[in-house]
């Protein structure tokens, strides 16, 4: 099978930023042929600091993932004399789709509506949400705290003033479980801070390289050292509660329903995947290995019984797709919990709810039972 080539470059002194933009050219060259990031077979980055732009770097392999997420051609680096990033990307020409239908949707369409990408410019969004959240850890006393002894097993938490024992949210940040971090969603935790909630936030291992299994066990790891150590940090374990946006709401309800979880007081699901089977007839969900359907299914909330313990609502985007709605709409009905929540913007822009508004009221009406 014929390749093609995709030449970008960025002139950027940043690595991080340098990569950014790169990518991001690469992916919209990708897009104009026709083709995603499942058709790249190999890419050479040229430059003049190649120890700066190697994928062993956090930063580096998060700016990697911010474009392309969990796909990973070959990707070798090249010295070069003249200054700058040049990167050379080697595709496949796309092949026809089958003519499929998979709950109402062409395979085309299917993938549309599960690419929340495609609501916002995320090579700007990313940028954003990286600058407010290094800024609001440089202006609030969190600590960055390992759970388990992986590379990913950290979580980093804000405590209230006055409030102690305070009660805790845990934020569960999404990325289709291949992207994002941690830090960049620190911004949102203001919100609940000024309502005296002790405020968590866990990294997980990033998909595949992590499998799913291990991602959901993670988080209750996350949970579970919480509750251990509250007392030496100043929590309420009696109190906890637990938030996840997108993937990241999937990981919240699966760790919800395990076993080995602690004791949890209420669960905010923000348009989240609940049912995993369709995104197996998908590139993305073959790379995460949901193409196998009782895999899928085990590792789907839907199917799970609903928690009788913990006080659960849900909340969508209004700009959503219509797919990201129904994921939502089916768990809150399968679960029997209230209907979920619509609030203003997209599928990223919803966050901005839980500093101000219906989404945060939503939140501590859920925490409090009222």
């Amino acid at each position: 099978m014929s390749e093609s080539e995709i030449v970008a470059h960025s002139a950027e002194a940043d690595p991080v930023e340098a990569l950014r933009d790169a990518l991001s050219d690469i992916l919209a060259g990708l897009i104009a042929a026709g083709c995603g990031p499942h058709h790249l077979t190999g890419m050479i980055w040229q430059t003049d600091c190649p120890e700066a732009f190697h994928l062993s770097r956090h930063t580096i392999e998060l700016a990697w993932r911010e474009v392309f997420a969990g796909f990973r051609p070959t990707i070798r680096l090249q010295p070069k004399a003249e200054p700058g990033l040049t990167i050379r990307a080697r595709h496949l020409a796309p092949q026809p789709l089958p003519e499929t239908i998979v709950e109402g949707y062409t395979l085309r369409d299917l993938g549309r509506q599960y690419s929340p990408r495609l609501q916002a410019d995320m090579k700007a969004l990313f940028r954003q949400w990286s600058r407010d959240g290094e800024a609001f850890r440089a202006n609030h006393e969190g600590v960055d705290l390992a759970y388990g002894p992986g590379r990913f097993e950290t979580l980093d938490l804000y405590r209230p003033a006055g409030t102690s024992p305070a009660p805790i949210f845990v934020f569960i940040h999404g990325g289709y479980w291949q992207a994002s971090d941690k830090v960049q969603h620190a911004q949102f935790a203001q919100g609940l801070l000024d309502a005296g909630y002790a405020v968590a936030m866990p990294n997980y291992g990033l998909a595949p390289d992590t499998p799913l299994e291990a991602s959901i066990a993670q988080s209750v790891a996350a949970l579970n050292f919480l509750v251990d150590e509250a007392d030496a940090l100043g929590l309420d374990a009696n109190s906890l509660h637990i938030c996840g946006h997108s993937a990241g709401a999937h990981l919240a309800a699966m760790a919800l329903c395990a076993a080995e979880a602690p004791s949890i007081a209420s669960v905010l699901l923000l348009s989240g995947l609940f049912d995993l089977k369709p995104l197996g007839r998908l590139p993305l969900g073959r790379l995460l290995g949901l193409d196998d359907v009782a895999r899928a299914t085990r590792l789907s909330p839907i199917v799970q019984s609903r928690p009788q313990t913990a006080r659960i609502a849900f909340a969508v985007g209004e700009g959503e797709s219509d797919a990201f709605k129904a994921q939502s709409a089916a768990l809150a009905k399968t679960w029997q919990a209230p209907a979920p929540l619509i609030c203003p913007g997209h599928h990223f822009s919803m966050l901005e709810g839980l500093n101000g508004g219906a989404l945060l009221d939503l939140a501590l009406r859920t925490a409090k039972g009222s």
